[in-house]
């Protein structure tokens, strides 16, 4: 029952439109494609003067006619200069078409992908997308844009071969034809399962990138609990199994090769022994006889090849309907346009959340952050603080109540239009392998004096004039402190200036000296609306903020300013008593 679900569910799902990425491979690229494909079908003509030539020669030696095997050399050395040149247009017309359509197609594929939300990647395996625009990518251009050149080339060498033929004898073309029946229905029938073997190898394999990359990510994790053996165990195990696939895919091909192979002997056997037959008998020379068999393979090899080249064109068209899908998959929603200016507050009212429905992490809540105001979140760990900042920044949709911007509900805000509004500076903070400065900006173009300003007053102007801005930070800030790391991203995300800026313990990896200077200095700008969670409860700050919201256990227990709170003497006087800056 779970099978037939299983394939059931299979069936109804929407087929990806994978029409942009196949024009992808083209737009801007077809003069490219038309100037391989013309030398790729001149190439033909190679191969056909071959077998006219040896078939020549042959019947020359056989007639003792030196003068015509002169000419036949002569012929020989002027159409060697024409060769070259069709052979090196053709690999060079294809290498620069591959590499514009291979360009394009990862690049649509990118900035669809970077079209999601980040609701809609947060749900996602990075790991798929590793292996698609990787792995299958190489795939795609063996199989489907080589292919639709061999394709060509191979149909084409089998219809000239055949006129060639039918011109030096219509009986012995005949029995080619007849004999050619063995090897067709050999590679129609086995070429069908290279497609499914296809899809397997490309399947794993995104399981193993994804393994991979855990593993390296968590490398010190695995390192510090001494998993070591454990980590090599699921890598072995991953290992084999990705390589078992690609064996299974290969081994499949080695018996399409064979199997056409065998079948292709017989043909050209059956084809020389008619030749020989007809020869005996003076319908033909034996030229003509080595010329037929000659051009056997170019009916053979079309006969094996092209179900073969057709059905590794359907997989690997199979992998573009994958990478689609993919990224069409969790779409961002669609929503209305917001101006990046917050007039009036930020409104949750009621707001349930959990990552599992039956387990809700925020439970009825509701506040009001008024514009330009400062507040701070305060609660004991797994309070739900984090979550409720990545809810206002259109991490989830999955909410029950409302959170309305200017009395726009956030689930109708366009996704765009929300990170206009609102930065969120996190805990976990990640660096790209390149300059400080080009972390800060995010690789764009800011005046000297604002990426000066945003570097100052995030506390980076000791380690700019050690190190400079253009100092590498290593992959994922590798090159630098936890505090500076940090800095990197206070100052990135000042640099953006939003109107409303969301700081989730953003200073955890700071000194208490740096970190209070650094929000100290955040609270003193005007015009932001602030949300801060932290669990630095320093008098000194907790003052400046216009209100304080405590949670305890996903739920508003006390909301005040400091003096209110404290004068209460409840759950955030005991917290700020046990945990705070006296």
């Amino acid at each position: 029952m779970k099978l037939r679900a299983a394939k059931a569910a299979a069936r109804s799902k929407p087929v990806p439109d994978i029409k942009p990425y196949l024009r992808a491979f083209y737009e801007g690229n077809r003069l490219r494609w038309t100037a391989a494909m013309a030398f790729n079908i001149l190439s033909t003509v190679n191969m056909l003067f071959c077998s006219w030539v040896l078939g020549a020669v042959i019947d020359a030696a056989a007639a003792l006619d030196r003068a015509r095997l002169f000419r036949l050399l002569w012929i020989c050395g002027c159409f060697l200069p024409f060769a070259i040149v069709i052979g090196l247009g053709e690999t060079r017309c294809k290498t620069l078409f591959f590499r514009r359509a291979m360009e394009q197609y990862k690049s649509l594929a990118f900035r669809r992908l970077s079209e999601k939300s980040i609701s809609a990647f947060s749900q996602e395996n990075t790991g798929r997308y590793l292996s698609t625009l990787t792995n299958d990518a190489v795939t795609i251009q063996t199989d489907y844009l080589n292919n639709s050149f061999t394709v060509v080339y191979s149909a084409l060498q089998f219809c000239l071969a055949l006129l060639m033929m039918l011109g030096y004898s219509p009986l012995l073309t005949l029995s080619v034809v007849l004999f050619s029946v063995l090897p067709m229905a050999v590679s129609l029938l086995l070429g069908q399962g290279l497609t499914p073997r296809e899809k397997a190898v490309s399947d794993q394999n995104e399981r193993f990138v994804s393994l991979v990359k855990d593993l390296l990510g968590g490398f010190s994790v695995i390192k510090s609990f001494k998993a070591e053996e454990e980590a090599r165990s699921l890598f072995d195990e991953s290992n084999s199994l990705i390589e078992e696939k690609r064996m299974e895919r290969q081994w499949w091909r080695g018996i399409l090769n064979i199997a056409g192979g065998t079948a292709g002997f017989f043909m050209q056997f059956g084809v020389f022994f008619v030749g020989a037959f007809l020869a005996l008998r003076g319908s033909i020379t034996s030229g003509t006889v080595l010329i037929f068999v000659n051009l056997c393979n170019c009916i053979l090899s079309p006969i094996s090849d092209i179900p073969q080249y057709l059905s590794q064109r359907k997989a690997a068209r199979a992998l573009v309907e994958k990478l689609a899908g993919a990224v069409e998959e969790n779409t961002s929603r669609s929503g209305e346009p917001m101006e990046p200016v917050l007039q009036d507050a930020i409104s949750l009212q009621n707001v349930t959340f959990g990552y599992e429905p039956e387990k809700p992490v925020l439970k009825d809540l509701s506040l009001t952050l008024n514009a330009g105001k400062k507040y701070a979140l305060v609660g004991s760990s797994g309070s739900g603080k984090s979550t409720l900042l990545n809810l206002l920044m259109g991490g989830y949709d999955g909410y029950q109540g409302s959170i309305s911007l200017d009395g726009k509900e956030l689930r109708d805000i366009d996704p765009d239009s929300l990170y206009d509004l609102m930065s969120l500076m996190g805990q976990n903070v990640f660096l790209f392998d390149d300059t400080i400065r080009r972390n800060i900006t995010m690789f764009r173009d800011f005046p000297d004096q604002q990426v000066s300003s945003a570097a100052r007053r995030a506390g980076l102007a000791p380690l700019l004039e050690e190190k400079g801005e253009n100092y590498i930070c290593g992959e994922n800030g590798g090159n630098l402190s936890g505090g500076e790391r940090q800095r990197v991203s206070i100052a990135r995300c000042l640099l953006r200036g939003t109107p409303v800026l969301l700081l989730d313990e953003a200073t955890a990896a700071l000194d208490n000296q740096t970190a209070f200077e650094v929000v100290d200095s955040l609270l003193k700008l005007e015009g932001l609306t602030r949300l801060v969670v932290t669990h630095r409860l320093e008098k000194g700050l907790l003052e400046q903020y216009d209100g304080i919201f405590v949670l305890r256990n996903g739920q508003l227990c006390e909301t005040g300013t400091f003096e209110d709170l404290m004068s209460q003497k409840g759950y955030f006087y005991s917290l700020y008593n046990v945990t705070g800056e006296n």
